[in-house]
């Protein structure tokens, strides 16, 4: 959606297919990084993006046994706004379709599938797919894979990918929050268990992280047991643990940490995690993917609109991402084996690690993740200029 609409801002007739007949996709990515914010700041619609029913998280804490701690502070980060913003994804998707929406050069398609893609000659040439149970072939210039971890789009091409995997899993599910309840987004870890609590006003959007293929043996144990599991981590959500009924409120992500070895082929590009699945480790994901679209932006839309992109611009795209790319699942993947498997090992009451306790004496420290978090390795700005003029908004 983002790289749509940069791209129908530049001049380039844009067709986005989204599979389903809405965003309503619940339990993925809701946090907004500066980066994204900064982003929308230099598009000029940041103002009216934060109008929108959100909340602003300046610091992320943390609860690792009995001591609370600042993990990471935004207020020294070199962006416009200096916190995460917490908003569904949906809502976002939506806020972006409707700037999109505004050019005549960029047109959405809900409710079509995309299954396979059209290949002349050595190059991609287009896509195949279905909407509202009917087949349809469309073909274009470029080809972008923007469809996620699973993408069909990579695996109709033959691209390979190279699997770094993960030693753990996340369930999602969601608690009410009362006002009382503690204002900022945090992660509690202790005797072996984590769990991460994210601010939607009316209820925490909780992730419980387990071992890599635990979720049928926990839900074997009872959802009684699983319930006292949370209680334990987050005591003030014992009141109302029950509003977890049965099974199916809750949701399993599968945490994979993969990454294409060439992201490109003649007529085609994959961007985001179609490209290199994140972990949900810090968040960054979503705001990696974005990062991603800017630059491909910022390197494609003279070409496309001239009609004479090359591979060769394919491969600049995948030059410039590849490296934060990399740097950052090296990080998520250090992360996971040494820090979050270990303590899913453990039993015992889970003490402060000697760097946190630099950095709860050291409020400087906090600077140093709210950097990674926030801004991301090399982060991209908007190069585009606004070449089509937006229709006013009826």
């Amino acid at each position: 959606i983002m790289l749509g609409y940069l791209l129908a801002r530049a001049g380039v007739d844009v067709c986005v297919l989204e599979k389903h007949g809405d965003f309503l996709r619940d339990f993925r990515g809701d946090t907004i990084h500066p980066s994204t914010l900064e982003v929308m700041f230099e598009l000029g619609i940041v103002d009216e993006f934060l109008k929108r029913p959100h909340q602003e998280a300046p610091q992320l804490k943390g609860r690792i046994g009995d001591t609370e701690l600042v993990v990471a502070d935004f207020a020294h980060v070199h962006t416009h706004c200096h916190f995460i913003a917490l908003m569904p994804q949906w809502d976002f998707l939506n806020f972006i379709v409707e700037q999109a929406r505004r050019y005549p050069t960029f047109q959405l398609e809900m409710n079509a599938e995309v299954t396979g893609v059209i290949e002349e000659g050595g190059r991609i040439s287009g896509v195949r797919g279905t909407s509202s149970n009917k087949p349809f072939e469309m073909r274009a210039q470029l080809v972008v894979g923007a469809d996620g971890r699973h993408s069909r789009v990579r695996d109709a091409a033959g691209l390979e990918v190279d699997d770094y995997g993960a030693p753990i899993d996340v369930v999602w599910f969601r608690i009410s929050r009362h006002p009382d309840d503690p204002a900022l987004p945090f992660g509690r870890i202790d005797q072996g268990k984590i769990m991460v609590l994210l601010d939607r006003a009316d209820y925490w959007q909780c992730g419980f992280v387990i071992p890599k293929g635990a979720f049928e043996e926990i839900k074997q144990k009872g959802l009684e047991q699983f319930r006292a599991m949370i209680a334990g981590l987050a005591p003030f959500l014992k009141d109302r643990i029950h509003e977890l009924r049965e099974w199916n409120d809750i949701k399993l992500l599968t945490v994979k940490v993969d990454r294409l070895r060439k992201w490109f082929r003649p007529g085609l590009l994959c961007i985001g995690d179609a490209a290199h699945a994140m972990s949900p480790v810090g968040g960054v994901g979503i705001n990696l993917a974005i990062q991603d679209a800017v630059a491909s932006a910022n390197i494609l839309a003279e070409p496309l609109r001239a009609g004479a992109l090359t591979t060769d611009d394919l491969k600049k795209v995948q030059k410039r991402r590849e490296f934060p790319a990399r740097l950052t699942q090296s990080f998520q993947i250090a992360i996971q084996n040494r820090v979050i498997g270990r303590v899913l090992a453990s039993t015992g009451k889970t003490k402060l690690p000697w760097q946190l306790k630099l950095m709860k004496h050291w409020a400087f420290l906090r600077r140093i993740p709210a950097r990674l978090i926030g801004i991301g390795v090399r982060p991209e700005h908007v190069r585009t200029r606004e070449i089509v003029q937006p229709q006013r908004s009826r």
